[in-house]
């Protein structure tokens, strides 16, 4: 006889909880509203740190497109329901989840809190959450997944063009109990970013957000001295390695080859493009511009939504979601418009920022209550139960 499936978690109490500390004279340690956790990060964060953060391509209009995005969709809600008990659980890419949410991959974490990934994967794992390492890590793969403990995590991968270090970084991935692998398509050299530029302000040239190839031990096979000893011979192989190389479909194969586990294509826009993934076999793609990292006037992912849910719709891939997501609402309007999940980026990392693994927590905690109150008073108890039809279209 098995054990019975542990009941859905009421993320909503967290709204509870903090009223009743008012009883106690006691507020939240900073913002629970995620439109202003960048404004407050920033008085906290040195020029270079918060501009690396909060930056983005050009002169923005990709970062704006997005929020503006989500102001064009409007919920509409619907009454008497039945919405008193909702839950939020799902199974994404093949792993089970407690609501819809994956932390996004957010590199060079330390240069918002000294704990850093550790912090982040500890605040995830505390509420069951899945979060997503990238490779530009201030911590090692095993570091992070040791301070993750037994929750589920994924590995982003900036794809190295040196086959055998690319090799080494997926076996150590997959030891290390990571289960998903997204495969950032997006960033294979470095936008022009004015706020990192006008500080002249780059991280891994200084050593910092290269932990995983500088931990690798065919990477460092690469080198006369290892990297503790000679820092710029080391970043100076990781950086022709690691940007500067686009690759092409027929790579992919090589990714299936070192990669039993699902992979999902981030950076996906362009209907084709999600097409060509479902035929090579890929198991999932996210609707991303990287935040408006890279491309400067393009569209916004949640205008690319729909097109890309259609163009696989029978296909068996999975989509999901990324760019501009900030609140509750947010994330059901991806939902609705066929994403499996969202991923949620610059507001756990502000969280970080304010107070380390707490700090994300709170983030983390006031966007789960947030997506929980508003999918039962938008008329919804399961997020399967969002479609097109539940928004308006300005």
């Amino acid at each position: 006889m098995t054990d019975p499936a542990p009941p859905p978690e009421n993320f909503a109490g967290y709204q509870n909880e903090i009223y009743l500390h008012g009883l106690e004279d006691r507020v939240p340690p900073f913002t629970t509203d995620a439109t202003r956790l960048g404004a407050s990060a920033r008085t906290r964060l040195d020029a270079g740190a918060f501009g690396y953060v909060a930056g983005a391509a050009g002169s923005g209009a990709t970062h704006r497109a997005n929020r503006e995005a989500f102001d064009h969709y409007r919920l509409v809600p619907r009454m008497l329901t039945d919405a008193t008990d909702r839950d939020l659980r799902t199974r994404v890419l093949g792993t089970s989840m407690p609501a819809p949410v994956v932390l996004a991959p957010v590199g060079v974490q330390s240069i918002l809190h000294p704990d850093g990934e550790p912090a982040t994967a500890r605040a995830a794992a505390s509420l069951g959450l899945t979060a997503t390492l990238s490779t530009a890590s201030s911590y090692s793969l095993e570091e992070v997944a040791e301070a993750g403990g037994s929750a589920p995590r994924w590995f982003q991968l900036y794809w190295p063009n040196d086959d055998e270090v690319c090799v080494s970084i997926l076996r150590r991935a997959r030891d290390a109990g990571y289960s998903t692998l997204v495969v950032t398509l997006d960033t294979w050299t470095l936008a022009w970013r004015p706020q990192d530029l006008d500080q002249a302000y780059l991280p891994f040239i200084r050593g910092v957000g290269t932990a995983i190839p500088f931990s690798d031990p065919v990477f460092r096979a690469g080198l006369d001295r290892p990297p503790e000893e000679d820092l710029g011979a080391a970043v100076l192989r990781w950086v022709p390695m690691f940007t500067g190389t686009d690759t092409s479909w027929d790579r992919l194969p090589f990714l299936r080859q070192h990669w039993d586990g699902p992979i999902a294509l981030k950076g996906i826009q362009h209907p084709d493009d999600a097409r060509r993934a479902a035929d090579a076999g890929m198991d999932g793609v996210v609707v991303s511009n990287h935040g408006g990292r890279q491309v400067d006037g393009a569209m916004a992912s949640l205008d690319a939504l729909p097109g890309v849910v259609r163009a696989v719709e029978g296909t068996g891939l999975e989509v999901l979601f990324d760019s501009g997501v900030r609140t509750g609402s947010d994330a059901l309007k991806a939902l609705a418009l066929g994403a499996r999940a969202v991923l949620l980026g610059r507001p756990f990392a502000y969280g970080l920022a304010h107070g380390g693994e707490d700090g994300v927590r709170h983030v983390l905690r006031s966007f789960l209550a947030d997506l929980h109150l508003t999918l039962g008073l938008s008329g919804h108890r399961t997020p399967d139960d969002l479609t097109p039809d539940d928004l308006w279209h300005r």
